[in-house]
C-alpha cells in the first residue's frame, strides 16, 4: 500500500503561482498513475489533473480539467518518488483543498473520485482576489 502526503498549499494572491508536492512512501511510484483533485467549500471533490506512467520515461502522459488547462502542470519525479503540481495564474475559484491519489482503474470518461484511491490528507490552497 502506498501512502501519499501533500504539501505546498498556502494563501496566494490571484495571478500568483504555487507548486504542490505529493511524496509517496511504502511503494515506488514508477509504475503508478497519479492524479490531483480539489475540493472547494460546498462542492464535491473534482478532478484537476493526472499523469499516466510511461515506464521508459521519467514523466508520463498528462490529462487536465478544462478549467485548468494552460495554467496547471502535473509532473512526476520517479527518483524522488514525488508528484508535483505547478499552478500558474491562480484564480479565486482555484481555492480548495488539493489531494493527490493513485489511479486504480482506467476512467471511462472524465476521471472521477471512484477511479482513484490511496488518498493523501490534502493541502489547503487559498487564492485571494
Amino acid at each position: 500500500q502506498v501512502q501519499l502526503v501533500e504539501s505546498g498549499g498556502r494563501l496566494v494572491q490571484a495571478g500568483g503561482s504555487l507548486r504542490l508536492s505529493c511524496v509517496a512512501s511504502g511503494r515506488t511510484i514508477n509504475n503508478y498513475d497519479l492524479g490531483w483533485f480539489r475540493q472547494s467549500p460546498g462542492k464535491e471533490r473534482e478532478f484537476v489533473a493526472s499523469v499516466v506512467s510511461i515506464t521508459w520515461w521519467n514523466g508520463g502522459r498528462t490529462t487536465y480539467a478544462d478549467s485548468v488547462k494552460g495554467r496547471f502542470a502535473i509532473s512526476k519525479d520517479n527518483a524522488k518518488n514525488t508528484v508535483y503540481h505547478k499552478m500558474n495564474n491562480l484564480k479565486p475559484e482555484d481555492t480548495g483543498v488539493y489531494y493527490c491519489a493513485v489511479q486504480e482503474r482506467i476512467p471511462t470518461g472524465r476521471p472521477t473520485e471512484g477511479d482513484f484511491g490511496s488518498w493523501g490528507q490534502g493541502t489547503q490552497v487559498t487564492v485571494s482576489s
